[in-house]
């Protein structure tokens, strides 16, 4: 469904698992960053009514998922800690193309996020079906079908703004890039991308 090029190694999980306070805190950075960029996103388009509309939703819901994850770190006596700099989030926004018309660019930050969206859903899957408490397996399904839901709403929302056949090509051209970021990046545990 999701269309990446290059699978999570399996191992990941149980990297993962091991250093679940590092995981839950890189998690809470995730969802603090997509409110962010939600709302970069609505005020550097804010001229596009569907933009405003759709994605408010998001931030709120991204906040949620922020506070969600705050209140299991805390649950488990664990604290937030310092925010890490996402190398993989640095690494799409290098492909992004600079210049063209507004649209142009409004659809190369929309297909960052559904690329960020895409690799976190498949990263949440991964824990859904694999960590082995159970209340956390619930806890991750539930985001991964958010996650799949805003991938999907960032691609149909390019689809606004650039006909589907261009949409689809670029999607591609992201899809391998990211793919070769994947391949070039060390098996972290502690990182959600």
């Amino acid at each position: 469904m999701l269309g990446l090029k290059m699978e999570t190694d399996p191992r990941w999980v149980n990297i993962a698992e091991k250093t679940i306070e590092e995981i839950l805190t890189d998690h809470a950075f995730c969802e603090q960053k997509a409110a962010t960029s939600g709302i970069s996103l609505i005020v550097r388009f804010s001229e596009y009514p569907e933009i405003v509309e759709k994605v408010t939703p998001i931030v709120a819901e991204e906040w949620g998922h922020f506070r969600k994850v705050i209140k299991e770190l805390k649950k488990r006596g664990f604290e937030l800690g310092k925010q890490r700099k996402d190398k993989y989030v640095a690494k799409l926004n290098e492909f992004v193309k600079k210049g063209g018309s507004k649209e142009d660019q409004l659809v190369e930050q929309l297909l960052v996020c559904a690329m960020i969206e895409a690799r976190s859903c498949e990263r949440f899957r991964l824990l859904s079906l694999h960590v082995s408490e159970p209340e956390m397996r619930e806890f991750y399904h539930e985001f991964m079908v958010s996650e799949a839901g805003h991938y999907r709403l960032f691609i149909d929302l390019a689809k606004n703004y650039k006909p589907e056949d261009k949409v689809r090509q670029r999607w591609n051209e992201f899809l391998e890039y990211e793919a070769g970021i994947m391949k070039s990046m060390e098996l972290r545990g502690d990182r959600v991308h």
